[in-house]
């Protein structure tokens, strides 16, 4: 069986993107009205040779937005940025390489809509069962292309009927506004690597992790250089750069990742405005993991410089379970699992997963599934039991500065596991009343030692459907 979770590579960063603009006209926009190209974007970092797929396919039927953060499915607010995709539908390789490394294709001209506060945005794929030209998968329209050029379908939930859901939480600034007269670039970033779920039945799954936010395509980079400290080289090893931003509880949640290059550069385009915070993970070939290093407060357009990493030590592991259960019974959810790091009083970033070719990508996802002989769940719950290597240095931070960032050492480093759980059916209804939103935490946290194996608390998913 192939592993589960998609593997990072060291190869030069390649970023797969969809110039989605949209509509039929060009003209210029009316009184009132604004013009919006909608950008589907897409770091590639787990694809072959180094990682387990050559290809993504997702076959693109529609792009919505509404000015209703609220609005539910087939509300009348949604207006359409994509009018006349869903009569020819797009496939689209997620892993394809952009020629400018920002922009894979077209699927349309620019579509007028009226100005406004787009709060909501909805993404939807061609189930299936349906029928596109030079149809690239074997079976359906969605599917993930192994490095023997063997093929599985890719398991859709709701993206075909009611889309894939973009809250105002996961868009940038909260709001995509436009003004009337105004054309803007609006990117959409489909974290593939971090999205494919390898279901207990053998089948591989879409767990879309998405954000949104307004990008000028032409200066929306970050960009730097990683170095090891003590040999002014780069890593002998792979390295894995996250873009993070706060959620609503004012944790920084992963919001794109990329590797570095064999020259130890980095690039991440198109980015959408805003400020972020980078964490740095890094494991030489010896499986050594370096400190990770945060730098807080980048905007799009500025570069990082050279980063530095600490003298690498041996790596940890950590082992846990994840159950849930619904009336007396297992229900199988999927689940986001991603571990913790304190920075300051309040604040805590997500630490990416060392990435080596044993484990996933930034952070784990997986489904719940009834135990076996070999690996039991407690009794009336599904669960699935999880590991992985973790960095155990201290982390080094600093803010982003034009001189560069002055890094400080934090105290030991110790994680807390921070699990999302999901509908089976639905890739983007939280599920499991234990908790609102649907998360559960690890209490207390954990400080493992270099070469350690460390187990977590089991966390309890309760009342899913």
């Amino acid at each position: 069986m192939r592993s589960v979770y998609p593997w990072l590579t060291a190869a030069a960063i390649l970023t797969a993107a969809v110039l989605v603009g949209c509509g039929v006209t060009n003209s210029a926009p009316t009184s009132g009205r604004a013009t919006v190209n909608v950008v589907l974007s897409d770091p590639a970092t787990c694809e072959a040779p180094n990682g387990p797929f050559s290809q993504v396919w997702v076959t693109i039927t529609d792009v919505k937005a509404s000015t209703n953060a609220n609005a539910g499915d087939n509300d009348s607010s949604f207006v359409d940025l994509t009018p006349g995709l869903s009569a020819k539908p797009q496939q689209v390789n997620l892993l394809g390489i952009a020629n400018n490394q920002c922009f894979l294709a077209s699927l349309g001209s620019t579509q007028e809509l009226q100005a406004g506060s787009y709060q909501q945005i909805r993404v939807f794929l061609a189930p299936n069962s349906a029928t596109v030209a030079n149809n690239k998968c074997t079976n359906g329209v969605n599917c993930v292309v192994f490095n023997d050029n063997s093929q599985a379908e890719l398991q859709l939930s709701s993206e075909a009927q009611t889309g894939i859901k973009i809250p105002s939480g996961q868009i940038a600034n909260g709001q995509f506004a436009i003004d009337k007269g105004q054309t803007k670039d609006l990117d959409i970033d489909f974290n593939t690597c971090i999205s494919i779920v390898a279901e207990g039945n053998g089948q591989y799954r879409l767990k879309p992790v998405l954000h949104a936010g307004e990008v000028s395509t032409t200066a929306t980079s970050i960009n730097g250089t990683i170095l090891d400290k003590a040999t002014g080289k780069p890593v002998d090893g792979m390295v894995v750069v996250a873009l993070e931003q706060k959620d609503s509880t004012g944790v920084d949640r992963i919001f794109m990742t990329a590797s570095a290059d064999a020259s130890g550069g980095f690039v991440f385009c198109p980015l959408p405005s805003g400020a972020y915070d980078m964490v740095i993970v890094a494991e030489t070939t010896a499986g050594m993991a370096y400190a990770p290093v945060v730098t807080t407060g980048i905007s799009p357009g500025e570069t990082v410089g050279t980063v530095n990493l600490q003298a690498p030590t041996a790596a940890a592991k950590l082992t846990g379970m994840v159950t849930s259960t619904g009336n007396s019974t297992g229900v199988p959810v999927l689940v986001q699992l991603s571990f913790l790091q304190q920075v300051s009083s309040g604040f805590s970033v997500t630490i990416p997963l060392l990435p080596n070719t044993n484990q996933s990508a930034a952070t784990l996802s997986f489904a719940t599934a009834p135990g076996t002989g070999t690996n039991p769940c407690p009794a009336n719950t599904d669960c699935f039991t999880y590991s992985a290597d973790m960095p155990v240095s201290p982390l080094y931070a600093g803010a982003w500065a034009s001189s560069g960032a002055v890094l400080a050492q934090i105290s030991a480093a110790a994680y807390t596991a921070d699990a999302i759980a999901f509908e089976a059916t639905s890739s983007t209804t939280r599920d499991c009343s234990v908790a609102t939103p649907a998360e559960v935490t690890s209490t207390p946290t954990v400080t493992p030692l270099a070469g350690s194996s460390v187990s977590i608390n089991p966390l309890a998913f309760s009342n899913c459907q």
